[in-house]
């Protein structure tokens, strides 16, 4: 409704714009004008008569040429007016009734042909979002941080990058963010579970001390929260404690809702500590690792971490197309605070991966995300 208004409005400026001229009155014929200027021209040739700037030869023959004119012009002017008044009312009101008539009638006709008057309406954001929803997710991204740079207090622009830096292996950005949501919107429960999961994944998978502080703190608010439980019963596997890690897992499947959708995550995980191992397809130590590290000491523990970046290092040099595989590598290195072997593996990654132009821009995004070098 309101757009039919809005045209009917643009129609009725069209038709005042054609109408405005035609209500101005008619300007008068020229023969009155001419008249004044032939009796002038007569009064001119008797002062230079008078004056003897002519003769009389040359005053008479020109009195009798402008009298001529004049009466001419006398003439023309008594029978203009009544001659085009007419014409000119019937020219006026022609082009009133076109004005009237045709301009709406053309106007509604021409949006009939061309315009789509059958489209539904798209709300602004619905249709951002359209254009959004096809642009590159590094693009997004770009513009999101761009916003960030100039609105450095927005909480929101942080908690919307946190899970697009997980997604895309810049682990570390996203422990920053997620920080810096923290320190502006206040914590919750569920944001020091989400700084956990970060700080996790930034530490190659493994529970760090860290990350089990955030994991405590969220349980602390919410002694329900699930990612948290969930990662705290990872933190007691990876600590060789596998009968607690099941009991923390079964409580929480027992809790869940029948649509959650994080059970199917939780029944893998107890699945995998019932299933056998093989170290050598493993990205983490084996069942009998786990079990041998659970009484070491913190020296000898990062020795056991090393021996199994080493073998993840020579399943690599094998099999170079793992991408995920390398990026757990590069992440491990950076985690044990060997940045020369992280370069040294990320240009070995990026030989290896050469081929494959995805598998080379994953790779790229995590050499940048872990300040190794531009590629």
């Amino acid at each position: 409704m309101t757009l039919w208004l809005v045209f009917a409005l643009m129609t009725a400026a069209a038709v005042l714009a054609v109408l405005w001229p035609l209500s101005r009155p008619a300007t008068e014929p020229r023969g009155g004008s001419d008249i004044a200027v032939y009796r002038d021209q007569l009064d001119e040739i008797a002062r230079d008569r008078s004056a003897g700037l002519i003769g009389e030869a040359e005053a008479e023959a020109a009195r009798i040429e402008v009298s001529r004119r004049l009466i001419a012009a006398a003439d023309a002017a008594d029978a203009a007016p009544a001659q085009s008044a007419g014409a000119s009312l019937w020219r006026r009101r022609l082009t009133a009734l076109a004005a009237i008539a045709l301009l709406p009638v053309g106007a509604v006709a021409l949006y009939l042909l061309l315009g789509s008057p059958e489209l539904p309406g798209a709300p602004l954001a619905s249709r951002l979002a359209a254009i959004h929803a096809n642009a590159p997710i590094e693009e997004l991204v770009a513009r999101v941080e761009a916003h960030l740079e100039r609105n450095p207090n927005d909480a929101r622009g942080y908690a919307v990058l946190v899970p697009v830096y997980l997604r895309l292996g810049r682990f570390a950005e996203a422990v920053d963010a997620e920080r810096k949501v923290i320190a502006l919107a206040g914590e919750t429960a569920e944001r020091q579970a989400d700084l956990g999961e970060a700080l996790t994944a930034a530490a190659n998978g493994i529970v760090t001390s860290a990350a089990k502080s955030a994991f405590d703190r969220a349980l602390t608010l919410d002694p329900a929260q699930p990612k948290a439980r969930f990662f705290l019963g990872l933190a007691a596997e990876q600590d060789g404690k596998r009968d607690q890690a099941a009991a923390i897992w079964r409580e929480l499947l027992d809790q869940a809702s029948a649509d959650a959708p994080w059970a199917e995550t939780v029944r893998r995980a107890l699945a995998r500590l019932d299933a056998p191992e093989s170290a050598a397809a493993a990205p983490g130590p084996s069942a009998a690792d786990i079990a041998a590290a659970a009484g070491l000491g913190e020296r000898e523990r990062g020795e056991m971490i090393r021996g199994m970046v080493a073998r993840l290092a020579a399943r690599l040099r094998q099999n170079g197309d793992d991408v995920a595989g390398w990026q757990r590598l590069l992440r491990a290195y950076v985690v044990l605070g060997e940045r020369g072997q992280a370069q040294a593996a990320a240009a070995e990654a990026r030989r290896a991966l050469a081929a494959d132009a995805d598998k080379l821009r994953r790779i790229d995004d995590v050499i940048r995300s872990l300040g190794l070098g531009t590629p």
